[in-house]
């Protein structure tokens, strides 16, 4: 059923919840953990402006996405699961999906957070993977209790 499961990774609250909870998912059905780590240049004009290192920029976020992924390693390692790590750059929803569906994964397993009624109105990442995604997508929520 689900012998590859994608899960996107930033090394925040919400999305080690739902990292966990992929690897638990993964240890019980055998199958291999893909850890995604998208590089995002938010509003690079902006931080341009501030930087002129675009370059350097995009090192600084490979190497904390190498950190945390390294981190979550360990955690798969714990349980005894296949573990492959992956970068991409871009939109983070757009590259999850897009990766998902190029890779052949057979579920999307990520965090969301609880994020009020504004958060709600405009969406986040898993809102927008689940919008979009033709792979099955497994959402691990955060309650406010757990901010």
């Amino acid at each position: 059923m689900y012998d590859h499961i994608l899960v996107p990774y930033d090394g925040s609250d919400e999305a080690r919840r739902g990292a966990e909870h992929g690897i638990e998912l993964a240890a019980a059905l055998g199958a291999t953990v893909h850890a995604l780590y998208v590089i995002d240049l938010p509003g690079t004009p902006r931080a341009l402006a501030l930087r002129d290192d675009e370059e350097e920029m995009r090192e600084e976020y490979r190497n904390y996405g190498e950190e945390v992924l390294a981190n979550l390693g360990n955690v798969a390692q714990e349980h005894g699961v296949d573990y492959k790590t992956h970068f991409k750059t871009g939109a983070p929803s757009e590259e999850i999906v897009e990766f998902a569906e190029n890779e052949d994964m057979d579920a999307i397993v990520l965090g969301s957070a609880f994020r009020g009624k504004l958060g709600n109105l405009l969406g986040g990442t898993t809102d927008k993977v689940v919008r979009t995604s033709s792979i099955p997508v497994i959402s691990q929520r955060m309650s406010v209790n757990d901010i």
